[in-house]
């Protein structure tokens, strides 16, 4: 299915229908007093945020939604039924504008959240209700009043508690797919993921956290070059960046320990993969300042090409830490860089602990909770 994360769509609320001019004839009241009743009231349109969506590919044909109109009033004091509304699902993370100022009307957070976009009309008053002691038998009765109508741009922008990002065939779907229930093409070919996948990652302790990945970045990206520039709005959402890096581009300078040149190759090596950590944080400046400064845990993927050879592993890590802390300005994570297999799953363990220990910090979790141990069971918290 097509990823589709903008619509323009026009809705309108229901006209309020007409009260009732009428007149009360009975056997032996033939001139009864006015009895006209009033009219119903136009059905509303209602915006309801769901989390079983995850595009707005429902706008993509429809463009234009108004409510059923109120029914006129009758004799006898009857009103008039109102127009039914009509409810709008979106999904969660759905930023609703207008169209022609541009003003941000309603950011769907929560599921079930709801947001009348626009009310229906008023129904108009029957004769019964302009009754004085002066005009004792009105002829006239309110018109229905017109809706609400709006011109509505829609935007999505996903929610994650923790977006993957890096450069293409850095292992980001592999990732995803290694931790969660997601199910991304995975191939050995840049451009292979088109869309941000979201999972939802289940931690021991029964709880969870989402994460998704975010395709396409390289340089230019905030221009429009790759596809990066379509995605990334939805970055601004994550709570923390996961930045992950190719481990294996670590091969092409590195040589042997036992080469003269081999302390040197750590260096050369350590400064390429830095070059590229700093260009996608260079993009990521570019589209919003405000990204350079939210949480990120550095990750080196496919240690597996690296296994055997856990000096060279430390010397890397000791190299961009030490990268790391003078492009940020602050000391990195005590396990930064992380150094996972993501194909294996070595070390993505601890990359997960060390993800919902942050996530926790900024959901306000109190990390000190006490751990209750039930039988067969990992933990779980009081």
């Amino acid at each position: 299915m097509r990823f589709i994360d903008e619509a323009t769509i026009k809705v309108s609320g229901g006209h309020g229908g007409p009260g009732c001019v009428s007149f009360r004839r009975e056997v032996f009241e033939p001139r009864g007093g006015p009895d006209g009743g009033d009219g119903g009231a136009g059905g509303s349109i209602v915006f309801v945020a769901s989390v079983q969506l995850g595009t707005l590919q429902d706008f993509r044909f429809r463009r234009a939604y108004t409510a059923n109109s109120g029914d006129y009033g009758r004799g006898a004091n009857k009103a008039g039924r109102d127009g039914e509304d009509i409810e709008i699902p979106v999904p969660v993370g759905t930023l609703i504008k207008d169209a022609e100022t541009g003003d941000i009307l309603i950011d769907f957070s929560k599921d079930k959240e709801r947001w009348v976009a626009c009310k229906g009309g008023r129904g108009g008053k029957g004769n019964s209700h302009f009754v004085t002691s002066t005009f004792q038998a009105p002829k006239f009765a309110q018109p229905g009043e017109e809706g609400e109508h709006k011109h509505l741009q829609l935007e999505l922008k996903l929610l994650a508690d923790a977006g993957i990002i890096g450069f293409p065939n850095a292992g980001k779907s592999t990732l995803i797919s290694r931790i969660s229930a997601a199910h991304p093409k995975i191939a050995d070919y840049p451009f292979t993921t088109l869309t941000p996948n979201l999972g939802v990652v289940s931690m021991p302790d029964l709880r969870s956290f989402t994460v998704a990945d975010f395709p396409g970045l390289i340089e230019g990206a905030h221009t429009g070059m790759g596809l990066g520039h379509k995605f990334l709005k939805h970055i601004e959402r994550a709570a923390l960046f996961v930045h992950l890096l190719d481990g294996s581009q670590i091969l092409e300078d590195l040589t042997q320990p036992e080469n003269p040149e081999y302390e040197e190759s750590v260096k050369i090596a350590a400064a390429k993969l830095i070059e590229r950590y700093s260009a996608i944080r260079k993009e990521l400046g570019l589209f919003s300042e405000k990204l350079l400064h939210k949480p990120e845990l550095v990750v080196v993927n496919k240690l597996d090409v690296l296994e055997s050879d856990p000096i060279t592993v430390e010397k890397m890590r000791t190299a961009l830490r030490n990268s790391l802390a003078s492009i940020r300005g602050t000391h990195p994570n005590p396990n930064e860089p992380f150094f996972i297999s993501a194909v294996t799953g070595s070390g993505v363990q601890e990359l997960l602990f060390s993800l919902q220990k942050h996530i926790d910090e900024f959901r306000g979790f109190n990390a000190a909770e006490e751990v209750v141990l039930l039988p067969d069971s990992e933990g779980i918290r009081k």
